[in-house]
């Protein structure tokens, strides 16, 4: 890029003065997004800051504040005499070790020319140390393994002779489809058949099937302000835009989305309302209403994706959007089995009929085969009623487990954060009463045998 000030900055970095969060640090958290999205690659030049003071209407003095968070945290890196400029230790190694790779370049670059993505960046973090912070995933020490090998293997030896290999996985995949629209239509209320029901190897392959579908190159998604990184870099790669809007106690703020929808057209809104990622929020039941009556109104999308609603505290856990949607404009996505070992999980989509056949098409190219076995043992799993006295033990060790944080927290750090005990999810939304220097914690954390990644700061 030629100079710093054709940067459009305002197209991806979005400050709210109504927001009870310091503007200091939205700026810190909007350029993190951006750099982590690849709207700042590694090596830009940013411009002055009064430029960028003018661009941000904000006071110097602030922008300066979120600068020195930013170099600590080693996103940008300030030169004096040269400039602010992004900066990656990730990436500054791999750039270290393509340097001393370079004698070897024939083995590396190929003979032709090919678009590389830069949204697509993998900005997961590996750790040998024994404690480890994650986003909320599931233990897999308490996963039935032994049980549900036990299952599989005996489905594979009882593989009936007079029947070709496509016949029976035609079968294990309709019972497995059979019993997850019994199971869905217990647990989440959403009265399907069938033929609403597609089922995939992963809840990241339903994401992506559905937004290749569904969204064209300059859609417009609207997203909670903060959300998943991950469905944001799909959203990206098929080409929308991404509009943030705030999110407080009772979820994103119906008042923004309306306000969002008179000015312009948008194709889809991304929720996760049943535990809002990250902090863990829940769309409050009048915003749920709101949502569904604004979608009504300007004919958006709702993908409502319903990533750990398995996952709840109490004993009436708030139903899905997609159970109180007569205007077939929800698209419900999940896991089937999050808690389960990682080969025996599931994705699934919950559609209008039409919307799953057009899904299947895609779904033909990029998974041709599933797992058959898996199918029958999962269906097994779900007949029987194993899947729902499995979910009972494991949350009550969950429940104990997020009680016994809590108590931590509020013993060792009380005087230091603000929380709420969540209702449902395997995560804490923490935030800081003082301002800290997170990159400072993190390391002070690694001496001590704890990783943080840096997805979660």
């Amino acid at each position: 890029m030629s100079s710093p000030v054709q940067i459009p900055f305002k197209s991806f970095i979005q400050i709210d003065k109504n927001l009870s969060t310091a503007v200091y640090l939205q700026l810190v958290h909007e350029f993190i997004k951006a750099i982590q999205l690849g709207f700042l690659p590694e090596g830009t030049k940013l411009p002055g800051t009064r430029i960028l003071c003018k661009t941000f209407e904000v006071n110097r003095n602030t922008l300066i504040k979120s600068f020195e968070d930013l170099q600590a945290q080693g996103w940008i890196e300030i030169i004096p005499n040269k400039g602010t400029f992004i900066f990656s230790s990730q990436k500054s190694k791999v750039k270290s070790r393509k340097s001393e790779e370079k004698n070897h370049q024939s083995s590396i670059n190929s003979g032709f020319v090919f678009q590389k993505s830069t949204i697509l960046e993998n900005p997961i973090e590996k750790s040998e140390l024994t404690l480890q912070f994650n986003e909320g995933l599931p233990d897999m020490r308490l996963a039935e393994t032994e049980v549900l090998s036990k299952i599989y293997l005996s489905k594979l030896k009882n593989k009936n002779p007079k029947k070709s290999w496509e016949q029976l996985a035609n079968e294990s995949s309709d019972y497995f489809r059979t019993q997850l629209v019994n199971y869905l239509n217990v647990t989440r209320g959403i009265h399907i058949s069938k033929p609403n029901l597609l089922t995939t190897n992963s809840r990241e392959m339903s994401l992506y099937l559905v937004s290749k579908l569904l969204i064209s190159p300059n859609d417009k998604v609207v997203v909670a302000n903060l959300s998943y990184y991950a469905s944001n870099m799909v959203f990206l790669n098929c080409g929308a835009k991404i509009i943030p809007i705030p999110i407080d106690k009772d979820g994103i703020s119906t008042k923004h989305l309306e306000q969002i929808c008179k000015e312009q057209e948008i194709r889809m809104l991304y929720l996760t309302s049943h535990h809002h990622y990250p902090t863990t929020v829940s769309l409050s039941a009048k915003r749920r209403m709101e949502v569904l009556e604004l979608s009504k109104q300007y004919g958006f999308i709702i993908l409502e994706d319903d990533f750990d609603f398995d996952f709840h505290y109490d004993n009436n856990p708030m139903l899905p959007l997609k159970s109180f949607d007569t205007n077939g404009m929800v698209v419900y996505i999940g896991s089937f089995g999050n808690a389960l070992a990682s080969g025996f999980r599931s994705g699934f989509v919950v559609g209008k009929s039409d919307l799953i056949d057009e899904l299947q098409k895609h779904q033909q190219i990029l998974e041709p085969d599933k797992d058959s076995i898996k199918e029958q043992v999962l269906g097994f799993w779900i007949e029987e009623g194993e899947m729902n006295r499995y979910l009972k033990k494991i949350k009550k060790i969950y429940t104990e487990r997020r009680d016994y944080f809590s108590e931590l927290l509020h013993k060792n750090l009380k005087e230091e954060v603000l929380f709420d005990l969540p209702t449902g999810g395997l995560a804490f939304w923490v935030e800081w009463k003082n301002n800290i220097n997170l990159g400072k914690l993190k390391k002070e954390c690694e001496k001590n045998g704890l990783f943080l990644p840096q997805t979660i700061l």
